[in-house]
């Protein structure tokens, strides 16, 4: 289970890969890179597909990214995740959060849920919180279901 620390730790970070990242806008990947961006954070976007997003360079691969990326947010399929979490941790990538549907159900089996950020929604912990996040937000700390 995702703990309040282990989140916190992660939105501690400046700069933050983004792997899913998509020509489409409205792709949970690209939605993520844009709002993190707006937020302040320092963002590198990752698809081997694209030479750029967001006006700025994209990365091909985990390894490619500068050292500088001590963060990584995965918006990619299942089959595709687990490899990422592999170059991750070659590359020393210790903060992560697999977003929703990065990860199926054996995939999650299979992490350590004390190093990686499964099953939150990071647009509802990363500050400042709006719109429809922070309602959720809202009615999740009303209910006493945020990470303790």
């Amino acid at each position: 289970m995702s703990t309040r620390s282990l989140i916190d730790t992660f939105l501690a970070q400046k700069h933050i890969a983004v792997a899913g990242v998509s020509r489409n806008p409205k792709k949970f990947g690209s939605y993520i890179y844009k709002a993190l961006n707006e937020k302040g954070f320092e963002v590198y976007p990752i698809n081997p597909n694209m030479d750029t997003h967001g006006g700025k360079s994209c990365y091909s691969s985990i390894d490619d990214l500068p050292d500088e990326v001590t963060a990584l947010a995965i918006s990619t399929k299942p089959e595709i995740t687990s490899q990422l979490l592999k170059e991750a941790k070659t590359k020393g990538i210790k903060h992560i959060w697999l977003l929703q549907g990065s990860a199926d159900k054996t995939l999650l089996e299979s992490v350590d849920t004390e190093k990686v950020i499964t099953k939150e929604c990071l647009l509802m912990h990363a500050q400042p919180v709006k719109g429809i996040h922070g309602f959720h937000r809202f009615l999740r700390s009303t209910l006493g279901k945020m990470p303790a």
